[in-house]
């Protein structure tokens, strides 16, 4: 915990500030003046470029009547409940690597999760976008491999889904119905590098008094899962689901890619980053894009105010 200092003390170490000081004004000009000047220029009328027309809360009227704008909110809250369940398999697998007996197998198990972090973003969506083309894409090729192609033609004519066809490959990101299930499917088998560092990280807390007490009572390993790791990792969890509402909806760099700027057919990928991406870089709107980037900041300020408020940790 940090301990206050007398004020005759920080005079007499002037000095040190000058350590602080290079880094304050680099997060004033790159970190807040930004923010402060997307604020200032919402309430104006501006295209980018040295004119502007003060028009009050005119952009933020008409984000309230903006149909694509709410629509989005609608696709990114699909996308956060999916990306919630989607975060299970990072806490079994870093409950799998915490039950290795072997020290050296744990350490070579967290190098080889955080090689995938060393290639880039970008070749990784370009590598999905590959994925999920319908006719050389991986994807279509092993669900014909496996059957489930033929699966999925059998349940379309028992519901009339009308989307996978015998002998037609399926347009992933080019058939409407299909875009959100394949922003869904995207990053199978969901297993999150950062994800499963932070919960190693707990689960490595935990002392082994509680694992000795838990083994002489002849607990199974699921329920060691379900009374002792869990249970106390939560804080961990609290914490990755905080950063994975803000992350999911304040990103679009995996819809831009895969659909385009425009959402993809119909618009059904458009979420509320992308919408402010092409209101401001294709429409030339970005007095209107800060107006929706400044719902997006309530918007998650709220939800986070939320989570701290309602989702508690009981210790």
């Amino acid at each position: 915990m940090a301990q206050s200092i007398s004020k005759g003390k920080a005079i007499k170490e002037w000095r040190l500030y000058f350590f602080v000081i290079p880094s304050l004004i680099l997060v004033l000009v790159f970190s807040y003046f930004p923010a402060a000047s997307a604020v200032y220029h919402s309430f104006f009328d501006w295209a980018g470029g040295d004119t502007k027309q003060l028009i009050g809360w005119d952009n933020f009227k008409r984000a309230l009547g903006d149909s694509v704008l709410w629509s989005s909110f609608v696709t990114v809250f699909i996308l956060i409940v999916a990306n919630v369940f989607k975060m299970i398999p990072s806490i079994f697998v870093a409950v799998m690597v915490h039950r290795l007996k072997s020290d050296r197998w744990q350490y070579w198990y967290r190098v080889l999760l955080v090689i995938p972090m060393i290639v880039p973003a970008l070749v990784t969506l370009f590598i999905w976008k590959f994925f999920f083309d319908p006719n050389l894409g991986v994807l279509n090729k092993v669900m014909d491999f496996t059957g489930m192609k033929n699966l999925l033609v059998g349940l379309d004519g028992v519901f009339g889904w009308n989307l996978f066809l015998d002998g037609i490959p399926i347009a992933w990101l080019s058939e409407p119905r299909l875009i959100i299930p394949s922003l869904i499917l995207w990053g199978f088998p969901w297993i999150g590098v950062v994800g499963v560092l932070i919960y190693l990280a707990g689960l490595q807390s935990i002392s082994t008094d509680i694992y000795e007490a838990a083994d002489l009572d002849g607990v199974s390993g699921f329920q060691k899962f379900v009374h002792i790791e869990f249970p106390l990792i939560l804080t961990q969890i609290r914490l990755m689901l905080i950063l994975l509402v803000i992350a999911t909806i304040q990103g679009y760099g995996l819809q831009l890619l895969l659909l385009g700027d425009s959402g993809g057919p119909g618009g059904r990928g458009m979420v509320p980053g992308l919408w402010m991406y092409n209101r401001a870089f294709i429409a030339g709107e970005f007095g209107y894009a800060c107006a929706i980037g400044m719902i997006l900041f309530v918007f998650i300020l709220s939800l986070t105010y939320i989570q701290n408020k309602y989702v508690r940790i009981d210790k």
